[in-house]
């Protein structure tokens, strides 16, 4: 009798074994097939699924590795994507943007070598090159700032700025164009306000709307600058009597490359209000404008005080 249950006994630990080992091998060949499902998804670029089911197991664990892994590669794809998109986007702006003014070059270089003995007019065809050459660099160098702001080349980085000195250095970059015109410029900001923004870049948001406002304003005109410490933000204000903004075209202004066509005799290439807001967005700031057609226009950009 105890040689009969010796062997039951052992009859039974063996049985339990082999069930263990069968579901070992189970578990095994499941897990493996499993893994491998996962990677020919991840492969493919499709999502691995939702594991709940192996909750609390050790594919759980590698379940919840891979799908951090699968996160990392996506993002990197999407990032991947957006630079070749934006690359393509520049490479298109400046085949289409440049177009004109190479155009314009080749005609006065043939104007120039015909022309021989007139002298007045090879004077007035260096001048028009000139200023082509200066459209065509200015155009370069505003696409390469675009570019690297929007590929984050160029970190934003954003400080307690007191705005006082970035408006003066603003101010003084037209100083010349407006008196050139005539136009008086007026500026109400206090001096130890401070704003948390990137001084340089948004010294370049806020000369190119004095630039515009210069440009668009009669001679004679005025520009008013203020700035007005709120709750959260701190608003900087320039206002001018220039010829102001239909309603219609207020949705499109800041459009890159977008320019009125009531617009089209006067110099420029439509990015600089494009590359403002651009600039302001980036430092969690944000800008309005309020015009009228033949009553001026106000560009407000609100930035953070902290």
């Amino acid at each position: 009798m105890v040689a009969i249950g010796i062997i039951a006994g052992c009859g039974i630990v063996i049985s339990y074994l082999l069930v263990r080992l069968y579901r070992q091998k189970k578990e095994i060949y499941d897990f493996t097939e499993e893994l491998q499902r996962c990677l020919t998804l991840m492969k493919a670029g499709e999502d691995i699924g939702n594991e709940a089911e192996f909750k609390d197991s050790l594919w759980d664990k590698i379940y919840q590795d891979l799908q951090e892994l699968m996160d990392v590669w996506n993002r990197k794809n999407r990032q991947s994507h957006k630079e070749k998109e934006q690359i393509k986007e520049l490479i298109s702006d400046i085949s289409h943007q440049g177009r004109t003014p190479m155009a314009n070059i080749k005609i006065y270089l043939e104007i120039l070598e015909e022309e021989q003995e007139d002298k007045v007019r090879r004077q007035e065809c260096i001048g028009k090159l000139i200023k082509q050459t200066e459209r065509l660099d200015f155009l370069m160098q505003s696409l390469v700032k675009l570019s690297r702001l929007e590929t984050g080349i160029i970190e934003i980085c954003e400080k307690d700025t007191k705005i006082f000195e970035v408006l003066g250095l603003a101010v003084a970059a037209v100083v010349p164009g407006a008196e050139a015109k005539e136009i008086s410029v007026h500026m109400d900001c206090p001096e130890t306000l401070k704003l948390f923004c990137d001084a340089k870049w948004t010294q370049e948001a806020i000369f190119n709307l004095l630039e515009n406002a210069v440009k668009y304003t009669p001679k004679g005109g005025s520009i008013y600058i203020s700035v007005m410490e709120q709750e959260v933000f701190g608003k900087i204000s320039i206002r001018d009597t220039g010829r102001g903004i239909p309603a219609e075209h207020q949705a499109q202004i800041f459009q890159r490359f977008y320019r009125e066509p009531e617009v089209h005799d006067e110099d420029g290439i439509g990015i600089g209000l494009y590359l403002a807001r651009k600039i302001v967005t980036m430092q969690d700031g944000y800008m309005e404008v309020h015009s009228e057609s033949g009553k001026g226009a106000e560009f407000c950009i609100y930035l953070p005080m902290k």
